[in-house]
């Protein structure tokens, strides 16, 4: 028998793991609520045809289908051997699958949104925390299987949701202390760099380029732009608009003067100044940078998007999103604006353990272990563990009489920090000896005070 192991790109979770992480989960709920948005889950998978067709060619070839069930009789395997045919063509096929792992969560919100439509008070604010699938080469800060933290604005044009969504990721940064470069772009900008470039129809091409800018670099950027049938021209010019520097204000000057009189890209240019003129209240540990490279390669977004760096972390983006004024009209339900943000939560763990930025209580389970030394002992030990457990404190009593070494590796290796030890004669005074394991510090104190005392 081989030995176990995991897909890859999945990962199993200790305790020690799962309690950092949700620490990063409650401090983002908690600046959630703040802001009065509600909780949603939707479940792990949805129809293909919800998901296929809305996240790019790129993103549509990241999707986890799932097999269809009951190919196990004659007729059914001939119909998936000949869907199998189809697939090898590039083709879906649903007598092969009809459903898929989602690849977000801002499509099943969508697809929510336009069931329960009628019934929803808009705008309505949701979030949502639940893992998501992506069939993506694995490597370090890009998993297969990972959570995503969504906060989501639909029902309202004002860029007012905007404002509020920066602060949202400067407050939880703050609170994760996490130093952070909050991103921002909007795809009007994008959009007049494509009428500038020979039309609209060039979007896609564009974008889709300039989303490998980090990846792969300027120069494979303009063959990647060359291969898509732009000429050199229109790339000379990209390449303009993708080497403008300088301070917020130097590049939206620079902006300006590429764009001239195109009216797309000067109403992208408000939004942009809007939102700085009103975001001046952000935490002294975020900085909002306005950068014309940002493009998200995700075809719905059609206003202010946004891409979050950690300052001093070698990472990429750890939180992304933006406005898609007409997501819901893919499913029937027209000219219902939204907009929403992202946390990356597995790459913001990994940014918190390279800086060193988890609080030092924050992987503490159990914070008292009784030690059991006999049946009337160990049972007034049970007794007391009960009414700390009433007051809140989280206790153990070691499961059988053992030697002393045993319980206090037991307690070492669950990191627990106070033991509570209760033999025969501290049973007939009503007293016990605790000891804090990380400063050796050890007492005697009365049963009345154990109840009181500060652990």
């Amino acid at each position: 028998m081989s030995k176990p192991s995991l897909p890859q790109g999945t990962r199993d979770f200790s305790a020690e793991v799962v309690r950092k992480r949700n620490y990063i989960f409650n401090t983002i709920r908690s600046i959630f609520e703040l802001y009065g948005f509600q909780p949603l889950e939707t479940p792990a998978m949805e129809n293909l045809e919800t998901l296929m067709g809305k996240y790019g060619e790129e993103g549509d070839k990241l999707i986890f289908k799932i097999l269809n069930n009951g190919l196990s009789d004659s007729k059914n395997i001939d119909k998936a051997k000949a869907a199998f045919e189809n697939v090898l063509l590039g083709k879906n096929d649903k007598n092969l699958t009809e459903r898929a792992l989602r690849y977000d969560l801002t499509i099943p919100f969508a697809r929510y949104v336009a069931m329960n439509f009628t019934q929803l008070p808009m705008p309505f604010k949701r979030y949502q925390i639940q893992p998501v699938w992506r069939a993506d080469r694995p490597q370090r800060g890009r998993y297969r299987e990972f959570y995503q933290c969504d906060a989501d604005v639909v029902g309202s044009k004002s860029l007012l949701n905007e404002v509020e969504l920066t602060n949202i990721y400067s407050g939880a940064f703050e609170k994760l202390n996490i130093p952070v470069e909050i991103r921002i772009n909007s795809r009007k900008v994008l959009a007049a760099l494509a009428e500038i470039c020979g039309g609209a129809d060039k979007m896609i091409d564009i974008t889709v380029a300039i989303d490998k800018l980090d990846k792969i670099g300027i120069e494979k950027v303009k063959e990647e732009l060359q291969q898509r049938g732009l000429s050199t021209e229109q790339i000379n010019t990209i390449e303009q608009y993708l080497n403008i520097t300088g301070s917020n204000e130097e590049k939206i000057e620079a902006l300006s003067k590429l764009i001239g009189d195109n009216e797309t890209g000067k109403a992208g240019l408000n939004e942009i100044n809007y939102l700085l003129n009103n975001s001046r209240l952000i935490s002294a540990t975020s900085k909002i940078v306005t950068d014309f490279t940002l493009a998200r390669g995700l075809n719905y977004y059609t206003g202010i998007i946004f891409e979050i760096k950690a300052i001093g972390a070698n990472m990429g983006s750890i939180g992304g999103g933006g406005r898609y004024d007409d997501l819901t009209g893919l499913f029937g339900v027209p000219n219902v604006p939204g907009v929403g943000i992202s946390f990356g939560v597995d790459r913001i763990y990994d940014v918190m353990e390279e800086l060193n930025l988890f609080p030092s209580d924050v992987h503490t389970g159990t914070q008292v272990l009784f030690f059991n030394l006999g049946e009337a002992e160990s049972s007034t030990a049970f007794q007391l563990a009960q009414q700390l457990r009433n007051k809140g404190v989280r206790c153990e009593l070691f499961h059988e009489n053992s030697k002393f070494d045993k319980q206090f590796k037991y307690a070492e290796k669950k990191a627990i920090p106070y033991i509570v030890i209760l033999g025969s004669k501290e049973l007939e005074e009503k007293k016990v000896n605790i000891k804090n394991l990380s400063t050796g510090e050890q007492q005697t104190i009365g049963f009345d005070e154990l109840l009181n005392f500060g652990f």
